[in-house]
């Protein structure tokens, strides 16, 4: 059994918290959150030991793991203070606010072998993985362009100030958004190299971006654009999409459906010349616990299992993570 704690118990908080106490090899030992409301409501209703301070939660109950979902700015000091108690880590994203404080943790989580993960989830989700076992057969050929891309309703109205409003909290689209889609392009295509323009636009918030627009070129010289907006109410909930072009096809996904155009004959098994269409339900191996979506169990599990020593410590890394911290730094500064 692996013993867990959780530090932040908001809504990403509560959601690893429940997938967390149903997985057969994890023994939560700790819920630490600074709100008494949540945590008085997490002592009468659940089997937990709570906390309001984390140093505590540390000290008395002793995790082999730990789960941080506070907002950004605080990442990178209490990631560091885990680390050196030798303790595994996974944190929500981005990991953090500037890509120099993720160079240490970096360092130290390699220094003392600890398991590392940041909670980018579509790595799991399964038309996601169906895209990079094409890409990585070279079933489309040559890639010359891509377009990620998110659109949601998350603030469509002026409303009050959280720390999702605050840019210095780690608030805004471009943080919380447009981290998910670079993510994936880094993985999928290759890493951000470069910036040739960016624009971050104010819809309805009144200290941060609600929309980001960038063009880039990616370390292997693929250029392609990025468009995420989440003011759009056009949308019930996130969708993040990419499309993918290569000499010998073309590849347009979502976390729903995978649809992939190949020129010719010469294609993988189980696809045909022409357009294919397959859909998440037949790419997603099944969890042991639903919520939301397989990715969110399947992403935590797979933490559980590299802390187990079971799998490798490879998807999510601090490291892959503070690619994607680079590359919001570069669109920052490709502003006009």
């Amino acid at each position: 059994m692996v013993n867990v704690g959780l530090i932040g118990a908001g809504k990403m908080g509560i959601s690893h918290l429940a997938i967390l106490g149903a997985h057969p090899d994890v023994n939560v030992v700790g819920v630490c959150d600074t709100s008494k409301m949540v945590i008085e409501a997490m002592e009468k209703y659940s089997p937990f030991p709570c906390f309001t301070d984390y140093k505590k939660m540390l000290s008395q109950a002793k995790p082999d793991a730990v789960v941080v979902a506070v907002p950004t700015r605080f990442h990178a000091s209490m990631v560091a203070e885990l680390l050196q108690l030798g303790i595994h880590v996974f944190v929500e994203k981005p990991f953090c606010l500037k890509p120099e404080e993720g160079v240490e943790l970096i360092r130290m989580a390699k220094e003392k072998k600890l398991v590392n993960q940041v909670g980018y989830h579509n790595k799991f989700v399964g038309t996601f993985t169906e895209v990079k076992k094409l890409l990585e057969a070279g079933a489309i050929g040559e890639i010359y362009h891509f377009m990620g891309q998110a659109y949601g309703p998350v603030v469509v109205k002026a409303k009050g100030d959280t720390w999702r409003s605050n840019p210095e909290e780690g608030g805004g689209c471009l943080m919380d958004y447009a981290s998910h889609v670079i993510d994936l392009v880094n993985y999928l295509v290759s890493p951000v190299q470069s910036v040739q323009a960016s624009m971050l636009k104010s819809v309805f918030s009144r200290n941060v971006d609600d929309a980001v627009f960038a063009m880039m070129q990616l370390q292997n010289g693929v250029s392609g654009l990025l468009s995420v907006n989440w003011s759009d109410d056009t949308f019930r909930k996130m969708t993040t999409s990419v499309t993918i072009n290569g000499k010998k096809g073309k590849i347009v996904s979502d976390a729903n459906e995978l649809k992939v155009y190949f020129k010719d004959a010469a294609c993988p098994a189980g696809y045909s010349r022409g357009w294919n269409v397959k859909y998440v339900t037949d790419l997603t191996p099944s969890v042991d616990y639903y919520l939301r979506g397989e990715e969110y169990s399947a992403q935590m599990d797979h933490f559980i299992k590299a802390v187990e020593g079971k799998v490798p410590n490879l998807l999510n890394s601090f490291e892959s993570a503070a690619q994607t911290d680079n590359a919001i730094s570069l669109i920052r500064k490709a502003q006009p």
